[in-house]
C-alpha cells in the first residue's frame, strides 16, 4: 500500500538496494516453498513471529491484496495503529512493509535485512522467505495494535504461515494460478489456501463460484474446528448492504473501482468482527470511502500518458493477470459499455461518462495462460496493442501476446515497442475518444506507474 504523497516513479539508489541484491542470491530457486528455512531463521532472532500484536492473514488468488487495503483503512479510520505486510510491490520493495500507518524507512529497512543476513549464516533461503523475517521482525518491535499478513503464494507452506494464534484467518476468491507450484485444480489449490486455517481461530470465506474450492475449504476449517463466520453481501443500485451476526450497514460504493470490490470489502468487514478492537460502523465507512490499493482499476489522470490524451479520453490501469481477473475486467466492461463507471468515486476521477470503445494495451508474463486471462475480455475489446513487460525476460514478446489476441477473436491487434508507442498508436488510430486499459501484469503495472508517477 502506497502514501498518496508518496510519488510513484522510479527511485534512486537506496542503501537498502545492495543488501536486497545480496538476499536474492541465497538461494538457486525464486520460489521453493518450505517452512523450515523460515523457521530455523525466526528461532535465531529470538522469534519475532511471537511477539505481535493480534492477526488477521488473508490467503486467495484474487482479492487478498484489496482486502487487506480495506482492513488497513477501516481500522486507521477508528484510530488504530496498523502493520502491513503485502506483495509483490509495483516500483519500490518498502511498498511491501508498512510500521504503524507509515512505509518502513530505507535505513530501518536495510539495518533489518543485514541483521537477518547475518542471523542467516549464509544458509540458503529464498528472498522471499528472508524478507518476511525481516518484516516480522520489524513488526515485532514497533508497538501496533494489529498486523495485517497478506501471503505470498498459497498458504500451507507460505513463508508467512509461522504465526500459531492468528485473531482471524481469511480467504478471498480462489482461482487458477501458480498451478506449477499449488496444483492443476481447484481441490489442490483451495487446499493449500486452506493451509493458513488454525485451529479454533474464526475462518471468513469469499464466496467462491466454484464449488470445490468452497467445498475444500469447508473440509479443512472443520476438520480442525475453525469456525467459518456468516456474512453476506448485498448489491444495491446506490451501494451495498452487508450483514452479519454483528453487524448490518447499508454502505456506499467502495472507493476503489469495479463491483468485485463489494466482495473484498465484506470480507475486511467480516474479518473486523472477530479482532480485539473496537471499528465502529462510522469509520467503516470512511474507510470504505479513503481506501487506496495502486494498480487494480486504477484510472491515470496525472503523469506523462495521460496527460497526453486528446480531450474526453480515459486511462486505467489494471495488474490482474488470470482467469478471475479477466472475468472482472470483462464484468467491468460491460458496465462500462452501459455507461456505468462502477468506479466506487475514487479521487482519480468518475469515469461515467458516455460508453466508450475499450482499447487495450496488453503485456503478460509467459509462466501465465494468456486465453484465460484475454478470453472474457476479447468480445469487448475493439483494438489491442501488445507491448513486452519491460525488463522482464519472462515476458511474452509482443509478437507472441498478437497471436494470442488474434486466437481470441480481437480483429484490430498489433505489436507496439512499448506502451507509451501503444498508447500513441491508439490515438492516432481513432477520432473519437475511447478508454484504453493497460493490464495483464502487476509488473507492467508497476512500470507504467513508475514512469508516470
Amino acid at each position: 500500500m502506497i502514501d498518496a504523497a508518496l510519488p510513484l516513479s522510479r527511485p534512486a539508489a537506496t542503501r537498502s538496494d545492495p543488501v536486497l541484491d545480496r538476499l536474492k542470491g541465497l538461494h538457486p530457486k525464486v520460489i521453493d516453498l518450505s517452512l523450515d528455512r523460515v523457521r530455523r531463521l525466526l528461532a535465531a532472532l529470538d522469534h519475532p513471529e511471537r511477539k505481535l500484536p493480534p492477526v488477521v492473514h488473508v490467503a486467495g488468488t484474487n482479492g487478498k491484496g484489496s482486502t487487506v487495503a480495506f482492513l488497513r483503512a477501516m481500522l486507521e479510520a477508528a484510530g488504530h495503529r496498523v502493520h502491513v505486510y503485502t506483495s509483490p510491490h509495483l516500483v519500490r520493495f518498502h511498498e511491501r512493509i508498512r510500521l504503524a500507518g507509515r512505509l518502513i524507512d530505507d535505513d530501518h529497512l536495510a539495518a533489518l535485512l543485514e541483521e537477518c543476513e547475518v542471523a542467516n549464516a549464509g544458509h540458503p533461503i529464498t528472498f522471499f522467505e528472508v524478507t518476511t523475517v525481516a518484516a516480522f521482525l520489524a513488526f515485532s518491535r514497533v508497538p501496533a495494535d494489529v498486523v495485517l499478513l497478506e501471503t505470498g503464494l498459497g498458504g500451507r507452506l507460505d513463508a508467512t504461515n509461522v504465526v500459531d494464534k492468528p485473531a482471524v484467518t481469511a480467504v478471498t476468491r480462489i482461482s487458477y494460478d501458480h498451478r506449477q507450484f499449488l496444483g492443476e485444480s481447484l481441490l489442490e489449490i483451495g487446499s493449500e489456501k486452506a493451509g493458513i486455517f488454525k485451529p479454533h481461530v474464526p475462518v471468513v470465506l469469499a464466496p467462491q463460484p466454484e464449488a470445490d474450492a468452497l467445498k475444500v475449504l469447508k473440509l479443512r476449517a472443520n476438520a480442525i474446528a475453525a469456525p467459518i463466520q456468516s456474512w453476506s453481501v448485498e448489491e444495491r443500485p446506490d451501494g451495498f448492504r452487508f450483514e452479519s451476526a454483528k453487524r448490518k450497514l447499508d454502505l456506499p460504493m467502495p472507493g476503489l473501482a469495479g463491483v468485485h470490490q463489494i466482495t473484498n470489502a465484506g470480507v475486511a468487514i467480516a474479518c473486523l468482527d472477530h479482532l480485539p478492537l473496537a471499528v465502529d460502523d462510522d469509520a467503516v465507512r470512511r474507510g470504505l470511502a479513503t481506501v487506496e490499493w495502486p494498480g487494480r482499476l486504477q484510472r491515470l489522470t496525472r503523469g506523462p500518458l495521460a496527460e497526453g490524451l486528446p480531450p474526453g479520453w480515459e486511462l486505467w490501469l489494471d495488474g490482474g493477470h488470470n482467469d478471475s481477473a479477466g472475468e472482472v475486467l470483462a464484468r467491468q466492461a460491460v458496465d462500462w459499455s452501459r455507461g456505468q463507471p462502477n468506479d466506487g468515486q475514487p479521487n482519480e476521477g468518475s469515469g461515467g461518462g458516455p460508453a466508450l470503445p475499450l482499447l487495450l494495451i496488453y503485456g503478460m508474463l509467459s509462466s501465465k495462460d494468456p486465453f484465460e486471462f484475454l478470453g472474457p475480455l476479447a468480445p469487448f475489446t475493439h483494438a489491442l496493442r501488445a507491448v513486452a513487460i519491460p525488463g522482464e525476460e519472462a515476458s511474452f514478446t509482443a509478437e507472441e501476446s498478437c497471436e494470442t489476441a488474434k486466437l481470441c477473436g480481437i480483429r484490430d491487434h498489433g505489436a507496439a515497442d512499448s506502451v507509451d508507442a501503444a498508447l500513441a498508436d491508439l490515438v492516432a488510430g481513432r477520432r473519437t475518444p475511447a478508454r484504453v486499459l493497460i493490464c495483464g501484469s502487476l509488473y507492467l503495472a508497476g512500470s507504467v506507474l513508475a514512469d508516470n508517477g
